[in-house]
This record gives C-alpha cells, sequence and structure tokens, in this order.
C-alpha cells in the first residue's frame, strides 16, 4: 500500500454538531382560513460551505452572547416546557436558543422581533444593532415545533430547533444579507418548485397543524425529532 492510499483510507475527523436555532415566520393573506398560508424563506449563496442554493428559513449557531442578552420578555411556558424534553436543555438554554433564532432572523433578514427594554450593560458582542433604540428581543411568541440534526458527513452539522412566529411578532424592511438572498414569503404550494433540504419540505408540509389550536398551546404536545442513526433517518417525538 503506498502512502497517498494510507492517507486516503485514514478515516475523516467527525464533524462536530452544534446547537442552532431556526425561526419560521409565517402569515395568512386574505380572509379567514381560507387565506394564502406563506412562510419567509431565502436562498442560501451558492458561496455558502452549508446547503448552498437552498432554500431555507432563516437561523444560524447559537452564540454566548446569546446568553448574555437581556430579552424584553420570557419564552413563554409552552415552549420551554417542550425544549424541557431535550436532553440537555434547561430553561436557561431554551431561552438562549429562541433567543438566537431572533438574533439570525435580524442579521439574514432585517426583521426585528423587539420589545421596549433596555440593557443595563452595553448589548453584548452581535446584538448591538438590533438593540438600537431601546429595544430588546421578544421570544414570547416564539413557538417550539421541531428539531433536527444534521447527518453525519455534511461539511457542517447542526442540532437545530425550530421556532415558528406570526408575521405580524417581526418589525422592519426585508433585506437580503451575506446568508441570504431572494428572500420571499411562499406558500406551500409554490416551495414545490424550489430546491428545498428534506427536513426543509417537511417542516413546510406540517407546518399549519403545528399551528392549530389544541396543538400551538399545548405544552405536553410532542415535537417531532428528525436524526441519523446506523445510517438510517429516524423520526422520534420528543
Amino acid at each position: 500500500m503506498t502512502s497517498a492510499d494510507s492517507q486516503s483510507e485514514k478515516p475523516k475527523t467527525p464533524q462536530p454538531i452544534r446547537d442552532a436555532a431556526t425561526l419560521i415566520l409565517y402569515r395568512r393573506r386574505g380572509a379567514g382560513s381560507d387565506g394564502r398560508f406563506e412562510v419567509l424563506m431565502g436562498e442560501r449563496h451558492g458561496a455558502s460551505a452549508f446547503m448552498p442554493n437552498r432554500y431555507v428559513f432563516p437561523g444560524g449557531r447559537l452564540d454566548l452572547a446569546d446568553y448574555k442578552i437581556r430579552p424584553a420578555a420570557t419564552l413563554n411556558p409552552v415552549s420551554t416546557a417542550r425544549l424541557a424534553r431535550c436532553k440537555g436543555t434547561g430553561p436557561r438554554k431554551a431561552l438562549a436558543l429562541a433567543l438566537t433564532a431572533i438574533r439570525e432572523t435580524f442579521e439574514e433578514s432585517g426583521l426585528r422581533i423587539a420589545a421596549p427594554g433596555r440593557q443595563t450593560t452595553p448589548p453584548p458582542a452581535g446584538w448591538a444593532a438590533f438593540c438600537a433604540g431601546g429595544l430588546a428581543p421578544d421570544p414570547s411568541r416564539l413557538l417550539y415545533v421541531c428539531r433536527a440534526i444534521t447527518p453525519p458527513g455534511r461539511p457542517r452539522r447542526f442540532d437545530a430547533r425550530f421556532f415558528a412566529a406570526p408575521a405580524e411578532a417581526a418589525t422592519g424592511d426585508l433585506r437580503p444579507s451575506p446568508e441570504l438572498d431572494k428572500l420571499s414569503w411562499v406558500t406551500r404550494e409554490e416551495t414545490e418548485s424550489l430546491p428545498l433540504p428534506n427536513i426543509t419540505q417537511f417542516v413546510i408540509a406540517t407546518l399549519e397543524d403545528w399551528l392549530r389550536p389544541g396543538n400551538a398551546d399545548d405544552p405536553a404536545c410532542r415535537v417531532p425529532f428528525h436524526y441519523m442513526r446506523h445510517g438510517q433517518r429516524r423520526l422520534d417525538w420528543e
């Protein structure tokens, strides 16, 4: 065996799995329950290391600063209770994940979910622009609806928690960012022609059911959890 052969057969170093959060902003255009149900999505840039040219919801990695920012309100009891069923996710981490989703949505789309709430010290790194004007993140309307771990073999892996919030909870004007382009509100039918990750397809197909009364307001409602085990896709409920 040559040296080159030996090197080619060395197992790749497993990618670390990092905590992350995603926010699905949704709205219904039109009167009553018959209006068009739409979600906010954008296309990841082609140069992105993770899911290039795929349409996704805003989101990203949990940062240490997300533990340090002072929110304007607490995470609602429904989401807190659901996240508590994730191993290693206590109330403090549950709140930080919700704040991650809010921060990433602002960075990637320009939309801000906030309320008046001044910080006792200057905002931590990454939060200064969000808190301009005496505002603070408001996670009270974020509903935890799904969890997914990126399959092995990808250039980056995340343990992503998906939150949903109504569009009226956000303020600001949509704008593209270095992470997301072509931001738009799309229906489920319109997403069928878009390049979507598998988990995003699942979320879009089932989101309206999760938001129905009896599901959205029930802390005991089990949340879908997607992951890989022994090379097989698994779907559990937490």
